[in-house]
């Protein structure tokens, strides 16, 4: 099918650099059978523009074998992109040629100076993925092509602490334009997936990377977190100046309220994260799901303005 659509797209700009070749020479160019270029002939003369009267259709002339197009409707010219789809193929281009693995690294990186050349060139900062270290990216990249473990320093986003953990790379992946390292990793012997932009330090270690046998490079499409059944579920309700929050973490949902703010649900392991976040929101945020929780925030919140000799909310 996709070789099928890629030759309809074509075959009309195609002829009309050729006008009269003979089914025999499309054919021939195109890689396929005559019967193959007739039903596409036959297909085209049903396509065009919206309204589908005479005047909207793609038309042909035949002279004996040969095929002339009379009304290309528009497919006689080769795509142009405008700027932002020129460079959001750029991005995507570059980004897939840092894939680890990739047999056409080269095609894609002609591909890459072409698109660059078209439009011009574009500042190095659009078409970067996100923040990361580039020494960082080339020791992961390292590890993955010699089979090796990473030491990581590693910043997480829901405690705000830096561990050290050592971590056996599966794979490093693209998403919403960032990095990410799928690991097994020893320090929660567990698979984890880790941002790269929050690696502060990464250090290829001399020994072999052993993940277990069930570990397997993640889909990320399914979501970069995945909670456990002993994950606890959180229900907070965030003011328009706390909708950082859902940019910040990994939600399971968010929904949208009239007033400019959000419903956000998240799964955790650990709270006391959520009740240190939920202070530093102030009245901008709230927890309305477990009340446990809600209790927590509220009780440290008024131990923290009993120690500064202020009353809390009655």
């Amino acid at each position: 099918m996709n070789d099928k659509l890629s030759r309809l797209l074509s075959l009309v700009p195609w002829l009309q650099t050729h006008p009269g070749a003979s089914m025999a020479e499309i054919a021939v160019a195109f890689g396929t059978d005559e019967a193959a270029i007739a039903a596409d002939v036959d297909l085209l003369f049903c396509c065009g523009l919206p309204g589908g009267g005479p005047g909207d259709l793609i038309d042909f002339a035949f002279e004996g074998d040969g095929v002339t197009v009379l009304d290309p409707q528009l497919l006689d010219r080769p795509l142009r992109l405008d700027a932002p789809e020129a460079m959001a193929l750029l991005v995507a281009v570059r980004a897939l040629a840092d894939v680890p693995g990739l047999t056409e690294r080269d095609a894609l990186h002609r591909v890459a100076r072409k698109l660059e050349a078209a439009v011009g060139g574009v500042p190095e900062v659009v078409v970067e993925m996100g923040e990361a270290d580039a020494d960082v990216l080339a020791t992961i990249r390292g590890a993955l092509t010699g089979g090796r473990r990473l030491h990581l320093t590693y910043l997480g986003a829901h405690r705000d602490e830096v561990t050290e953990r050592d971590v056996d790379p599966l794979r490093l992946a693209a998403r919403d334009g960032q990095w990410y390292l799928d690991g097994w990793c020893h320090l929660a012997e567990a698979g984890r997936v880790f941002r790269v932009d929050r690696i502060e330090r990464a250090d290829l270690l001399d020994v072999a990377a052993t993940p277990p046998p069930d570990a397997v490079p993640r889909d990320l499409a399914d979501g970069l977190f995945v909670p456990s059944a002993q994950d606890a579920r959180i229900e907070l309700a965030l003011d328009r100046d706390a909708l950082w929050v859902a940019d910040h973490y990994v939600c399971e949902s968010v929904v949208a309220r009239p007033d400019g703010g959000a419903d956000v649900v998240l799964r955790t392991p650990d709270t006391d994260w959520v009740r240190r976040l939920l202070l530093r929101l102030g009245g901008a945020g709230r927890v309305t799901s477990p009340p446990e929780l809600a209790d927590a925030v509220r009780d440290s919140a008024e131990r923290a303005l009993a120690a500064y000799g202020i009353d809390g909310p009655s």
